[in-house]
């Protein structure tokens, strides 16, 4: 059997890092009843209020049954409110509660303490370079996402 080798493990070692953040945080979040991976839709909703879902969707890179299971579970908990669009009723546009935003310093105080984390031992114009390198990357990426988006609608 022949088996194939990968040209670079840069894509595991970055699926490495997102998924021990995922945990560190998961477990973190869990005593303020944040489910798996619903502090990044909270966050995003903090910094842009009255996102819709679709622009929430393309912003996290998600499809939008994710999105929507997401802010019903945060609207539950009381994180979100909806608003629906006065022009079009089938849109509607995200809010942070005030319980949300109590919450958000601390969420982002986590993903500061997680970039600590990550960049120990970095120089400054290391984690430029990490950083201008993983944006790149992400901008290839999402061409070829937006494409497969195009060619199987939701």
């Amino acid at each position: 059997m022949n088996i194939s080798k990968l040209k670079s493990r840069v894509l595991r070692e970055v699926g490495t890092v997102a998924r021990c953040i995922q945990s560190i945080s998961d477990i973190k979040y869990r005593e303020i009843n944040l489910q798996r991976g619903q502090f990044i839709f909270l966050t995003r909703i903090c910094e842009h209020p009255g996102i819709n879902l679709i622009e929430l969707s393309h912003v996290l890179k998600v499809d939008k049954t994710t999105t929507t299971k997401a802010i019903q579970k945060l609207t539950e908990e009381d994180y979100v409110t909806r608003t629906r669009d006065q022009a079009d009723k089938r849109m509607w546009h995200l809010y942070p509660t005030e319980k949300a935003l109590a919450m958000y310093p601390c969420i982002i105080a986590e993903e500061n303490r997680n970039i600590d984390v990550c960049f120990q031992g970095f120089s400054a114009e290391e984690q430029e370079i990490a950083y201008n390198l993983l944006l790149r990357m992400g901008e290839n990426i999402e061409q070829d996402w937006r494409a497969l988006k195009a060619a199987r609608p939701e």
